[in-house]
């Protein structure tokens, strides 16, 4: 993401969030929209570079495999010590090495087929099953989309019946792929929407706008089947992905609209309300098991943040307003499962509506907000590092909006709240303050004691002080001093006669 200087009023400047549109599409140069989960490509150029990736290493296991062949073959040879024996051993030795053959086959599938974590995953799906009611559910939505995909289907006649015949054959190949690993059944369900999509339009002559239509329900019907076992799989670290950005949205909940530059005025009642529908959208795509479905809630989302700007700015929207909203809304909402939704998306939705149209820059713009949100620092924010940190461990928080600032429809209980927590902050602000100035006190006072008791030491080691020794004190006249006293006595008084 690249920050630019955007004008947000007439007297102040700030940084507000831009990604350009060179930034969304595939990095192979291709024109589609890329995706953060394909590193940047699209869908049509990642399973190109998977494909390669993928064949090169089936070629070096081949290789590895029959190399380990070729010598365990070589040491049984001379490991014959007479011609007899090897004519009695020959028919043993033409099994043993057809039983190597398999043996490499199979282990050459193993590679690619997470076979050693079968046995886990079936024991943590047991221990994991779904109570009866929600297996219940499952199966009412299952019969009732079943039921809808076969009326749809009657529409296209005879084609209707190859895709059903299609659509069960592939069914059926999933459930005998369970072990393998979400990114190769992802591929299968890729490959399956390639070959379905072609055949539509090549052997069967469907128009384009009936292509698109079908496309939408096969996608719907198996991936209705195929939910509960391809979504958040305990083979992936998606789970942990999930709690790992609620606990990063959580932590920056003190995040305001102005941090973010969103040009959103939450004081309109109307723009209030569109805020609110966004953020509802955002959290039920979670609810949906069908990924155009959740790519659909995605849209509408995005739909309500442009009206909540255009009405705000009474203007309509630009890409730069609307992806710091969009981030906003994430925030403010904190989607359940977050992750798991965005890797589902990526994994079995049809990858035509990912690589085109406003679902696909849509769903690109979520992955860009998910993507700064797990990266946002304080530069992003327009903040100094110090507050950064204290508003990231709860020291302190940003000041919150005066009572007398709410709308008049806003409770009188909010409105107390928030006059409470800004008392407490700012009490918080005091004490923090306070005791700062002590501290910064009481270092002044040892340092002026110290250079007072240096000065003195100073002085002295420059001027010592000698002592005389005490003299023998003079004898008070007054004193009876009976021995060393030579003076007459005294004068005794006379008395006379008048």
């Amino acid at each position: 993401f690249s920050l630019n200087r955007k004008k947000m009023n007439l007297k102040s400047e700030r940084r507000g969030i831009h990604v350009d549109q060179s930034e969304l599409l595939c990095k192979k140069g291709c024109g589609y929209y890329g995706n953060p989960a394909w590193q940047g490509f699209c869908s049509k150029c990642w399973r190109e570079e998977y494909h390669k990736a993928r064949q090169k290493q089936i070629q070096e296991d081949w290789e590895l495999a029959e190399r380990l062949q070729r010598e365990e073959e070589e040491a049984y040879a001379s490991s014959q010590s007479t011609q007899g024996a090897q004519s009695l051993t020959f028919s043993k030795f033409e099994e043993k090495k057809t039983n190597e053959k398999t043996r490499k086959v199979t282990t050459v599938k193993k590679f690619f087929t997470a076979s050693s974590r079968a046995g886990a995953k079936k024991e943590i799906q047991e221990a994991k099953a779904p109570s009866p009611s929600i297996n219940r559910q499952a199966s009412i939505e299952t019969d009732r989309v079943s039921k809808e995909f076969i009326e749809f289907l009657k529409t296209y006649h005879k084609p209707g019946q190859d895709i059903y015949k299609q659509c069960k054959l592939f069914l059926d190949t999933m459930n005998h792929k369970r072990d393998l690993s979400i990114e190769e059944q992802s591929e299968c369900a890729q490959d399956f929407y390639q070959n379905v999509a072609d055949k539509l339009q090549t052997r069967w002559k469907v128009p384009p706008e009936k292509v698109e239509k079908a496309m939408d329900q096969i996608e719907k019907y198996i991936m209705t089947r195929q939910y509960k076992y391809v979504f958040c799989p305990e083979t992936t670290d998606d789970e942990k992905k999930d709690l790992a950005v609620q606990k990063r949205i959580r932590a920056l909940h003190w995040v305001t609209p102005q941090m973010l530059c969103v040009p959103v005025n939450e004081e309109i009642p109307e723009v209030s309300d569109m805020v609110v529908k966004a953020i509802t959208d955002i959290i039920e795509m979670d609810s949906k098991r069908v990924p155009r479905d959740k790519l659909a809630c995605i849209t509408k989302c995005s739909k309500h943040i442009f009206n909540a700007i255009k009405i705000t700015k009474n203007e309509p929207a630009s890409a730069d307003d609307f992806l710091p909203t969009l981030i906003y809304i994430v925030l403010k909402g904190n989607p359940p499962r977050l992750q798991s939704n965005i890797q589902y998306i990526t994994r079995f939705c049809n990858p035509s509506r990912l690589m085109t149209g406003e679902d696909g820059y849509y769903f690109t713009n979520l992955c860009c907000a998910v993507a700064f949100i797990e990266k946002l620092d304080a530069q992003s924010l327009n903040l100094s590092q110090e507050d950064f940190d204290r508003f990231m461990t709860g020291q302190t928080s940003p000041k919150k909006q005066e009572s007398d600032s709410f709308s008049p429809d806003v409770c009188l209980g909010v409105k107390q709240m928030c006059k409470s927590l800004d008392l407490l902050s700012q009490l918080n602000e005091r004490q923090e303050r306070i005791v700062s100035e002590a501290k910064k006190l009481e270092k002044d006072l040892i340092d002026w004691t110290d250079g007072i008791t240096k000065e003195v030491e100073d002085i002295v080691e420059k001027y010592p002080l000698e002592i005389k020794p005490k003299s023998q004190a003079l004898a008070a006249i007054d004193s009876e001093n009976v021995e060393n006293d030579k003076l007459p006595p005294p004068l005794q008084p006379q008395v006379y006669a008048g």
